[in-house]
């Protein structure tokens, strides 16, 4: 990836992250998504998983500047079929949720910068998916 779109990302995460509803929403927009999903969350203290999702976008977004992947290794071991069970194509669902998010709170969200969110967060995604 780019350093200009790894930049892109930085900043537009930056403006979004610092605001506690950013994390709300996402998880209603994501819980929306499907019944399935919404399930996964029924017993979990919502405070803790907002925190744990901010520090595991930054951590996609630091493995996109260039960052070891030792991190999203965990990550794909916790998520995997004998951890959460995360299945593969709910990903996809989490990175559609992603930027709908980003773009109702970062003023200058544009389609350039969903083009570079994309390529930004999709190798660590896969590194993620691909220890199901």
């Amino acid at each position: 990836m780019g350093n200009a779109d790894s930049d892109v990302v930085f900043q537009s995460y930056g403006r979004c992250c610092n605001n506690e509803y950013f994390f709300v929403d996402f998880y209603d927009r994501f819980m929306g998504s499907s019944e399935e999903i919404r399930a996964l969350f029924v017993n979990t203290d919502m405070a803790a998983q907002r925190h744990l999702l901010r520090n595991g976008i930054m951590q996609l977004v630091l493995h996109a500047r260039g960052m070891p992947d030792t991190k999203l290794r965990a990550l794909g071991c916790s998520h995997s079929r004998s951890g959460y069970n995360i299945r593969p194509e709910w990903y996809g669902l989490w990175l559609d949720a992603l930027l709908a998010t980003l773009q109702q709170y970062d003023p200058y969200f544009e389609d350039a910068t969903a083009q570079a969110w994309r390529r930004a967060l999709e190798p660590g995604i896969e590194l993620i998916r691909g220890a199901y």
